[in-house]
């Protein structure tokens, strides 16, 4: 009987499942949304009950769509992004934010609302930070879990379960709550390459209690990322699903990380390439033999990604969301997105097309913006200087109105991710963690005009893989190893995953290219002197 593999990603917005052949070739997809409640541009939650129930309707969806026999399915890999699910007793849900809503218990991993938290973390200075670049972030799980013991301490002294939302899904589907290396060492301060918790980081922070009871709700057990968990696919979720019971379920990873798997070892070495997921926000992962300390990107991580080796994190708080902010920002964005619509494309695309189509080539894109200049850290920079702080800028913008303006803005937007990429590999590179070429997932970078602008951006070629879906294709990959189709993930890497095309950075524009991002950088500066500028004559 033939193989069939099942990879399942929760992103920001939505869970997808896909169904592979053993060969890495995608069957069928589906997609089912997630609501996210908002507020105060800080506050971020969700719903695992309503998570769960999208991952189970688009496995069901692709399955049937791929027309297989479901006793063919192998083995299935969650992947999912680094949120908090706080669970009680049994299936008890709790809430995280306001008591009326105990549906919403997902602190998502945007949420800001731990900053004071992270940077009394920070403060204190404990060693194990220097496996996170030095300073902790708002993002990640512990500062959650300390805002959440100090404000609302009744809910977190019920909660049975604190779950990386990945490891969430696992046991959903499996009942075991073993949690995935990859997960809690990344987002959690686990020592990997020791296998262990640092009791002392807790009790200095102020979480004495999660290593009183022997870290039992955050992880007692951890293993590494493809490991089979369990006995398989309960016969609840199997139902759900529309699977089998007891099918393969595998240790998952974070969604940035599931597309690294998905792509970096396409075209043979996985040291020499970096992942470049692009989604919402965007990660980088950078795949080292020895560990390399950089300061300001997360990591060293040991087997975080790939087994065995040494992943340096870094990316960008808002990267997709950042181009969408952009361009709410602009007056002729109501007239575009109605042609978007009418040409039945999404806004982005539609502006990518229309770059295109006035430049003539990829790379000639650029001169859209000669007078624009954007550094998009609408979210704060996530590295290299791991500043929640920090925000956006735009310069150059004149009284232009119309559409075409909207476009120029929109490829300005593009490079300036593009030299935020270039300064976390140039920060890389001079810490022991070099590349030679870049591999990009995630749906907001899938456009060939953006390929052609990182590349050109970075002075590095820019891969793009065969498979349409390389962050299903990388939990599809895990299910392959707990299933045992392929031994481990470093043989199931390449087996499935191949390099389509490669994008050059065009050396007519280089020094075009270094003069935008040396304003870039100018810029940048500039904006974080006069915050602290201004901060220092509020404080006198």
């Amino acid at each position: 009987m033939e193989q069939y593999l099942i990879g399942v990603d929760v992103g920001t917005g939505s869970a997808r499942a896909g169904v592979f052949d053993r060969a890495g070739n995608l069957l069928a997809s589906a997609k089912r949304g997630i609501d996210m409640h908002r507020e105060g541009g800080t506050i971020a939650e969700q719903s695992s009950t309503q998570v769960w129930a999208a991952v189970c309707a688009s496995v069901r969806e692709c399955v049937t769509q791929a027309g297989i026999d479901p006793a063919g399915v192998t083995g299935i890999g969650f992947d999912a992004t680094c949120s908090l699910v706080v669970r009680g007793a049994g299936e008890a849900t709790l809430p995280v934010g306001d008591p009326a809503h105990p549906d919403r218990d997902i602190i998502v991993w945007m949420d800001h609302r731990a900053l004071e938290q992270a940077e009394r973390i920070n403060a204190q200075g404990h060693l194990v930070l220097r496996y996170v670049g030095g300073r902790i972030s708002p993002e990640m799980e512990t500062p959650k879990l300390l805002w959440l013991a100090e404000n609302r301490p009744e809910i977190y002294a019920q909660a049975a379960h604190f779950f990386d939302l990945t490891d969430f899904l696992t046991w959903k589907a499996t009942g075991a709550l073993e949690r995935s290396a990859c997960t809690v060492t990344c987002k959690w301060t686990y020592l990997a390459h020791e296998r262990r918790w640092d009791e002392s980081y807790f009790r200095q922070i102020g979480l004495a209690d999660l290593a009183d009871q022997g870290f039992a709700r955050i992880g007692a057990r951890v293993v590494d990322p493809g490991t089979a968990l369990g006995q398989g696919l309960t016969a609840g979720a199997a139902s759900a699903m529309g699977l089998r019971p007891g099918i393969a379920v595998a240790a998952g990873l974070i969604d940035a990380h599931a597309g690294g798997i998905g792509t970096v070892a396409a075209g043979g070495d996985a040291t020499a390439c970096l992942g470049y997921v692009f989604g919402t926000s965007s990660c980088t992962m950078t795949t080292t033999r020895e560990p390399a300390f950089v300061p300001g990107v997360w990591g060293p991580y040991f087997s975080a990604m790939v087994p065995g080796h040494w992943l340096n994190e870094g990316g960008q708080s808002a990267a997709g969301a950042a181009i969408d902010q952009l361009i709410r920002l602009h007056p002729a964005t109501a007239e575009a997105a109605a042609r978007a619509k009418a040409a039945q494309k999404p806004l982005p695309q539609w502006l990518a097309d229309r770059a295109l189509e006035l430049a003539g080539q990829p790379s000639r894109a650029v001169r859209l913006a000669d007078e624009l200049h954007v550094v998009p850290e609408f979210l704060g920079n996530r590295a290299p200087f791991a500043d929640p702080h920090a925000r956006a800028i735009v310069m150059g913008q004149g009284m232009e109105s119309d559409v075409d303006s909207l476009v120029a803005l929109y490829v300005a937007g593009i490079c300036g991710l593009g030299y935020g990429l270039r300064q976390i590999i140039e920060t890389q590179a001079s810490h022991g963690a070099p590349v030679r070429s870049i591999s990009t997932s995630g749906g907001a970078g899938a456009h060939p005009l953006n390929h052609q602008l990182l590349a050109d951006a970075t002075g590095m070629a820019v891969e793009v893989t065969a498979c349409p879906e390389p962050v299903l294709l990388g939990s599809a990959m895990l299910g392959a190893v707990a299933g045992g189709v392929y031994p481990d993930l470093a043989t199931a890497m390449p087996a499935m995953s191949r390099v389509a095309r490669s994008c050059a950075p065009d050396p007519a524009l280089r020094p075009l290219q270094d003069a935008r991002y040396a304003a870039f950088r100018s810029l940048q500066d500039a904006g974080r002197q006069i915050r602290h500028q201004i901060a220092d004559a509020l404080s006198a």
